[in-house]
């Protein structure tokens, strides 16, 4: 159980760390400091449901995992429930998400939000496919491959899969 906590805890700390990166600083470092003016109202519902995607796979990789999502601590375990069961990448999307809303709700960042869920998808894509898969393949081996081949990477299912691993 002392394990599950802390690498809630850690979990916790990486995610908002890495989220502020994304939807704080690089927005003001590109567009100024009026980055934030003139909210949209709307928006923040956008906002609130990546936050609720993300951080909810977050702490599925913590409790489940025994890890955080960044790379130099990742799940000890293959983490296939929760979100796991409709999509392979929901934490990714539960950020897309929050950055669209972030692109909804102000307008001064609405072009450099949207240039950046672009790059990012496209970044995030790459380093799937060319270092996250391979690893998790080489780790987990049968269930990954039996997970991979029954939920896919971006489109969610229309029911969740229940693994039998």
């Amino acid at each position: 159980m002392a394990m599950r906590v802390f690498a809630v805890i850690r979990s916790i700390v990486v995610s908002i760390i890495f989220v502020s990166i994304w939807t704080w600083f690089v927005p003001r470092w590109v567009t100024g400091n009026g980055a934030f003016d003139n909210p949209r109202p709307l928006g923040w519902i956008v906002i609130a449901l990546g936050v609720v995607i993300a951080f909810a796979c977050a702490l599925e990789f913590a409790w489940r995992g025994i890890g955080t999502p960044a790379p130099f601590d990742p799940p000890r375990r293959l983490v296939i429930t929760g979100l796991y069961r409709w999509v392979r990448n929901p934490m990714y999307v539960g950020l897309g998400v929050l950055l669209l809303g972030e692109a909804i709700t102000f307008p001064r960042l609405t072009i450099t939000m949207l240039v950046m869920i672009a790059a990012l998808w496209l970044a995030t894509t790459i380093f799937i496919v060319t270092f996250e898969e391979p690893t998790l393949r080489s780790k987990f081996g049968d269930d990954y491959a039996a997970y991979c081949r029954n939920v896919r990477r971006w489109i969610p299912r229309v029911r969740p899969w229940l693994a039998v691993c």
